[in-house]
């Protein structure tokens, strides 16, 4: 069993869930130390002063933000609590919306809800939202941060996903695309090749591979062996004037 994460309620319309959070995702990553290379110990973080190349204690420390080049305003720990969100044991739903509305790109991370009490309220909730393709949107605090995230069905139980703010999106539009012009039979041998390829999604079909090739090296070097250095392969692009050719030739090869 997930450890839980947090303790609180679902609220809307007078309707009150309790429930438990934890995490949906679990990364087991390869992780490394820095150590000195001379003995082998490893390092530790100090804050370095610039002006007196000195560590700065803890208690001399402050936090600070930039107003302009050589001006900062200075904040301390009872202020910053002042802007801290009233604490709160409760997910308030306040509208729901169809699933496809909510693009993925603000979706940051995803939770789990577990029912802490009422088994039938949740199972009603969960069982409502998938009939509905519909998800609520919701607001909580947790950890002295306000969240802004939206609430699914997850087959019988129901996922919270933790969903970013709008400032903090990147729209497309942004990014200068050129606009150009496609013939029909490039569009259509692309479908033609999408078509081909569309298959169910398995995602156990893939794995972390560059986590697997660490553990390989770290494995062979723990026993002594030597690691042959190899060259990455370097793709072309495909030039405009050579796509459908080159469209073709994939069809070709996924027939």
């Amino acid at each position: 069993m997930a450890s839980t994460l947090w303790i609180g309620n679902i609220q809307f319309g007078g309707i009150s869930v309790p429930v438990k959070l934890h995490a949906a995702v679990s990364q087991d990553r390869v992780q490394f130390h820095l150590l000195h290379k001379t003995d082998r110990v490893r390092l530790r973080q100090q804050m370095i002063c610039k002006l007196d190349k000195a560590p700065v204690p803890a208690g001399e420390q402050v936090k600070g933000f930039q107003v302009d080049e050589r001006k900062y305003v200075l904040i301390d720990a009872e202020e910053l609590e002042q802007a801290e969100p009233e604490a709160s044991r409760t997910i308030d739903v306040h509208e729901f919306v169809k699933t496809g509305e909510i693009d993925p790109v603000f979706v940051e991370h995803v939770y789990y809800l577990e029912p802490d009490a009422s088994q039938k309220a949740y199972g009603a909730l969960a069982a409502a939202l998938k009939d509905m393709d519909a998800q609520g949107v919701c607001t909580w605090v947790m950890r002295k941060r306000a969240y802004f995230g939206a609430l699914q069905s997850a087959g019988h139980a129901l996922r919270l996903n933790v969903l970013r703010y709008t400032d903090e999106i990147v729209q497309a539009n942004s990014l200068g695309l050129e606009s150009f012009e496609l013939s029909e039979k490039e569009v259509g041998i692309g479908c033609e090749l999408i078509q081909k390829l569309t298959v169910h999604f398995e995602p156990g079909k893939y794995g972390n591979e560059h986590q697997k090739k660490l553990r390989d090296m770290i494995e062979k070097k723990a026993h002594g062996q030597k690691i042959a250095l190899f060259t990455p392969k370097h793709l072309k692009p495909t030039e405009p004037g050579t796509l459908l050719d080159a469209l073709e030739k994939s069809l070709k090869g996924a027939a």
